[in-house]
C-alpha cells in the first residue's frame, strides 16, 4: 500500500490547527496557518492528484506566512497600549488641597477623586493648597507630582 502523501499533508495540518487550538494559542496562531497550509495544499494535490504540486502549495504558503504574514498577524493581536487605572493619571493635572511635602503627603484633588501625593524626585516643593500640580508617576496609592 502506497502512502497518499496528500492525505499526510491534510492530517498534519489537522494536527497542527488542535494542538493549537487545544493549548490555547500558545504559539500566536503559528501553527493555525501553518496547519492551514498544509490543508489547503493537501486538498490541492488531492484534487489535482498530484503529491509534488500538494507539496509545493504547502510550502509556498507556508514561507509566504513565514516572510509577510506573521509580522501582520502577530500585529494585529497585539494589544494596543491603553492607560488604564493608575497609569491613566499619569500627565493628568491636579489641584493641591492639603500642603504636599517632601516628608509629609498630602493630598491633591483629581476628577473629583482625592489622592495621597508627595512631590516627585527632583521635583521643588512643598506644594501649598491651590496650586496646580502635574501627576509625573504613581507609587501605589500615592500620587508622585511636580508644578
Amino acid at each position: 500500500m502506497a502512502v497518499q502523501w496528500n492525505w499526510v499533508l491534510i492530517v498534519a495540518g489537522a494536527l497542527l490547527v488542535l494542538v493549537e487550538v487545544a493549548l490555547g494559542g500558545f504559539a500566536g496562531f503559528d501553527l493555525v496557518l501553518i496547519g492551514s497550509s498544509f490543508l489547503v495544499g493537501g486538498a490541492l494535490g488531492l484534487v489535482f492528484g498530484s503529491a509534488p504540486l500538494g507539496f509545493v502549495v504547502a510550502s509556498l504558503l507556508c514561507v509566504l506566512y513565514i516572510a509577510v504574514g506573521r509580522r501582520w498577524v502577530r500585529g494585529r493581536m497585539q494589544r494596543q497600549g491603553l492607560p488604564t487605572n493608575t497609569d491613566a493619571l499619569v500627565g493628568q493635572q491636579a489641584m493641591v488641597t492639603e500642603p504636599v511635602a517632601e516628608h509629609r503627603p498630602g493630598q491633591v484633588k483629581l476628577r473629583d477623586e482625592m489622592w495621597r501625593a508627595r512631590p516627585a524626585p527632583g521635583a521643588a516643593g512643598p506644594f501649598e493648597a491651590g496650586t496646580l500640580v502635574t501627576v509625573e508617576a504613581v507609587d501605589g496609592v500615592t500620587l508622585l507630582v511636580r508644578r
